[in-house]
């Protein structure tokens, strides 16, 4: 069934106004407001309070006691004013991403140290510890085959988990970096996936290398260009 432009649009005019959103919030987070209520939080005189909770009428109702709540409309309303928000902020980071430094490789390495004795205690944590406790024989050459091949995965899995949902590992937080998609988009997992196969231990010296012979800051590593992916400096 097609859907009538003219009610979408109306809408999304009546959502439009950033007091009329607020009053949204205000139900949704309250559950109930009396008028005197929404004049004290907005701050407005009763004749503009008036006029905004007439245009909210399809997402509003009275209670019994004169109340205002949320109707099923208007709490679909508050989840779309809650996406538009996420997008808004998304849509500023990515904006702002543009115009930040590139991070230097100084920075990079130390974020990367961070992430990776985290990870490397983690692992000893895992394998060497309870064999210390149960004071067994400990095989030192299948120990560290073991060691490498288990920080090399929860590298893998920290760094495109971290990275995929918001562009920053725990390293890069401390050290004010993250990562951004060259094409302005929202980072995701699969971007995240990509870039970090170059930390793989075996991988990483061609990695490096090849990186600094595209001789481009933006791509300082070769996994990064092929990604479509960079770092910038968010404290520069």
């Amino acid at each position: 069934m097609a859907v009538n432009q003219d009610n979408v649009s109306k809408v999304l005019s009546v959502l439009s106004h950033p007091l009329r959103r607020d009053i949204l919030l205000d139900l949704s987070n309250n559950g109930e407001s009396s008028f005197t209520d929404l004049l004290n939080m907005l701050k407005v005189d009763t004749g503009k309070l008036s006029f905004h909770l007439r245009a909210l009428s399809p997402f509003i109702e009275q209670t019994p006691s004169g109340k205002y709540k949320l109707s099923r409309a208007g709490e679909s309303a508050v989840r779309v004013i809650h996406d538009v928000e996420g997008w808004a902020e998304a849509a500023d980071v990515q904006g702002k991403a543009s115009s930040l430094p590139l991070s230097s490789f100084s920075k990079r390495a130390s974020a990367f140290l961070i992430d990776f004795a985290l990870i490397f205690a983690i692992t000893l944590a895992i394998t060497i510890l309870p064999q210390l406790l149960s004071i067994s024989e400990i095989s030192l050459g299948s120990e560290v085959s073991t060691i490498i091949f288990i920080t090399t995965g929860l590298l893998w899995l920290y760094s495109t988990l971290l990275e995929g949902f918001n562009g920053q590992s725990i390293g890069k937080r401390v050290i004010g970096l993250k990562v951004v998609r060259t094409d302005g988009k929202k980072m995701s997992y699969d971007h995240a996936a990509v870039r970090n196969f170059g930390k793989v231990l075996p991988l990483l010296p061609f990695d490096l290398l090849i990186g600094w012979r595209i001789k481009n800051q933006a791509f300082m590593r070769y996994f990064d260009k092929f990604a479509g992916t960079t770092v910038i400096d968010l404290r520069s």
